[in-house]
C-alpha cells in the first residue's frame, strides 16, 4: 500500500508557492538565502499551514523545475533539505511525498472541558460551548417531563429515535424545501454518536476517509481511533469555503469511502460553503462513488444579520448540501442540538436514504441500543413549541456579542496575530504571527488560560503556526483572555519553556 494518499501536481504546487512570494523571501539581516533553500522553506511552511496535506505525492523533480523555472539541480537539493529535517519522504518507485519530522506536535485530542470547581483559575477556551439558554432548557425538560408517562410504560429502548421527534425532524427538512420522511431519521446521542455510527458502517479500518484541513479535532480522533487512513483537503483561503480542484483531485486520486465536511460555519476556521460549491462538491462524491457525510452542527448559528432567519424562517444562507442530492445516494447529513442550544443535551440526528437509516439501526444493536427517552422528549418538545427558535436567537444574540468582543480584544493585545472574522458559529481561527501555536498552549496555562493549538485540527502535525479561540467568553473576560494570550505570547518569544498539552484530552 502506498504511503501517500493524495497528489499533488506541479501546477498546483508552483500556484501554492507562487503566493508565498517564495522567490523574493529573506532570511536574517536581509540577505536572500540560496534558491534551494527558499524553496524548501516554502514547501516546509506550506506543510506546517496545512494548505499542501501531509501523506501528498509532490511532483517529480524535472517536472517541478519546469513549473518553477528553476533547474532540477535546485529542486532535487531543495527535496534532499526538506528529507533531511524530515518533511519528505522518499521510497524507490513510489516518489516523494509530505510529512512531518519526528517530534514535532503531533494531532492527539484536544482539551477536556475544564470542571466547573477550577474555572476561576483559568479562562478555559478550549471548549466551543455556551452555557444553556434559560429559561428554555428548564420549560424543555419540564415539557419532557410531562410527556413522560406513556414512554415510561414501555421498555424505552427505541433505537431510531422516538417516533414523534423523527417525524418533526423530518417536517422541519421538509420546509425548508427537502422532502424527508420520517423513515429518513434516525435520532443518536449527539453528532459524535452519529458520525462513530456512520464510520463504522462505512469505513471500516483501513478505509481512506477525506476530510477538510483544518477540521474539527474530535471528529479526526474519532475516525483515527476508527483505524481510517485520513486524507486532508485544504480549506479555501478567507474562510471562502472548499477548494473543489483539490476536492476532485483528492476524490478521483485516493477515491475515500468517506468524506467528512462542515458546509456551515466550519470548525475551526468558520468558514461557509457558497452553493455552487455544494453542488460541485456532490457532484464530484457522486462521480467518485464517495459517501458525502455533512455536520451541520454549526448551521443555525448565523452571527451576521443579514444571514438570520426571518421571522417567517427564510433565510439567506445557501441551500443545505443534501438539496443538491435528491436521490439520497450521496448525502448523509448529521445534526445536532448541542451546539446550537446547549452541549448538555446530547441530541444528534442522521438524515439519510432509508435503507441506509434501517443499516445504521440494525447495527445499533451492538453499540447504544437509543438515546435517552427524556432528552428526546426535551428537544421534541423545543422544536415542537416553538421554543427552539427563541432559545437560538438567544444563542446567536451572545455568540455574536462575545465574538465582537474577543475580536476587537485580541486585534488590540496582539495586533499581529492575523485572521478572518467569520459570519456565524463559534470559533475564530487565528494565525500567530509566526509563533508556535503548541507552545502558546503549553505555556497559556502559567499565566492562567486554556487555548487549544493549531495542531489539533490538522493531520499529522499542521497549521503549527495557529489557535483556536471560541466565542464562549465575553465582556471583560474576553478582554482579559486576550491579555493572558499576549503574556503567553511573550513567554514564547522569550523561549521559555513549557509542558506540553495533554494526550488524552478532548476539545469541543
Amino acid at each position: 500500500m502506498a504511503e501517500w494518499t493524495s497528489v499533488t501536481g506541479a501546477a498546483q504546487l508552483a500556484r501554492l508557492l507562487a503566493s508565498q512570494s517564495w522567490q523574493t523571501r529573506t532570511g536574517p539581516g536581509g540577505r536572500r538565502p540560496p534558491a534551494y533553500r527558499a524553496l524548501a522553506d516554502g514547501v516546509r511552511l506550506l506543510i506546517l499551514e496545512g494548505r499542501l496535506p501531509v501523506a501528498a505525492r509532490l511532483p517529480a523533480e524535472r517536472e517541478l523545475a519546469l513549473a518553477l523555472a528553476v533547474s532540477r539541480t535546485t529542486v532535487a537539493a531543495a527535496y534532499e533539505a526538506l528529507r533531511s529535517e524530515g518533511f519528505l519522504a522518499s521510497r524507490r518507485g513510489a516518489g516523494s511525498w509530505t510529512a512531518v519530522p519526528a517530534g514535532n506536535p503531533l494531532p492527539a485530542r484536544g482539551l477536556e472541558p475544564l470542571p466547573p470547581e477550577a474555572l476561576g483559575a483559568l479562562i478555559d477556551l478550549g471548549c466551543a460551548s455556551l452555557p444553556a439558554p434559560e429559561p428554555w432548557l428548564t420549560r424543555a425538560v419540564t415539557g419532557a417531563l410531562e410527556s413522560l408517562p406513556p414512554y415510561a410504560m414501555t421498555h424505552g429502548d427505541y433505537p431510531a429515535g422516538l417516533p414523534d421527534l423523527r417525524a418533526t425532524l423530518a417536517e422541519r427538512y421538509t420546509r425548508l424545501g427537502i422532502p424527508t420522511m420520517p423513515e429518513q431519521i434516525m435520532v443518536t446521542t449527539g453528532a459524535m454518536g452519529a458520525i462513530d455510527a456512520i464510520c463504522h458502517l462505512f469505513a471500516p479500518q483501513g478505509e481512506r476517509i477525506a476530510v477538510e484541513s483544518p477540521s474539527y479535532a474530535n471528529i479526526l480522533q474519532l475516525m483515527r481511533e476508527a483505524g481510517a487512513r485520513l486524507v486532508p483537503v485544504a480549506m479555501a483561503d478567507q474562510l471562502r469555503g472548499w477548494d473543489l480542484d483539490r476536492w476532485r483531485q483528492v476524490l478521483r486520486d485516493a477515491a475515500p469511502r468517506l468524506a467528512y465536511v462542515v458546509a456551515d460555519f466550519h470548525n475551526p476556521t468558520g468558514a461557509l460553503a457558497d452553493e455552487e460549491q455544494r453542488r460541485a462538491l456532490v457532484e464530484a462524491a457522486r462521480s467518485a462513488g464517495t459517501v458525502l457525510v455533512v455536520d451541520e452542527t454549526m448551521t443555525e448559528l448565523a452571527l451576521d444579520p443579514e444571514l438570520a432567519p426571518a421571522p417567517d424562517g427564510t433565510s439567506a444562507l445557501p441551500r443545505r448540501v443534501c438539496a443538491f442530492d435528491p436521490a439520497g445516494s450521496t448525502v448523509i447529513t448529521v445534526g445536532s442540538a448541542s451546539k446550537a442550544f446547549w452541549a448538555g443535551m446530547r441530541i444528534g440526528w442522521v438524515r439519510a436514504a432509508p435503507d441506509v437509516i434501517r443499516r445504521l439501526v440494525s447495527a445499533r444493536a451492538y453499540a447504544d441500543l437509543g438515546t435517552p427517552v427524556l432528552e428526546q422528549l426535551a428537544v421534541h418538545w423545543l422544536l415542537s413549541g416553538g421554543g427552539w427558535e427563541e432559545a437560538v436567537r438567544l444563542r446567536r444574540d451572545q455568540a455574536r456579542e462575545n465574538r465582537d468582543t474577543l475580536v476587537a480584544a485580541v486585534r488590540r493585545e496582539l495586533p499581529d496575530w492575523s485572521f478572518e472574522v467569520p459570519r456565524g458559529g463559534l470559533t475564530l481561527w487565528v494565525r500567530t504571527g509566526g509563533l508556535s501555536g503548541s507552545r502558546i498552549a503549553a505555556l497559556g496555562e502559567q499565566v492562567g488560560i486554556r487555548v487549544p493549538s493549531g495542531p489539533r485540527f490538522g493531520v499529522d502535525g499542521a497549521f503549527e503556526g495557529y489557535v483556536r479561540l471560541p466565542f464562549t467568553v465575553g465582556g471583560a473576560v474576553a478582554d482579559e483572555a486576550a491579555v493572558r494570550l499576549a503574556a503567553a505570547a511573550r513567554l514564547v518569544r522569550d523561549g521559555v519553556r513549557g509542558g506540553a498539552e495533554s494526550p488524552r484530552s478532548v476539545v469541543a
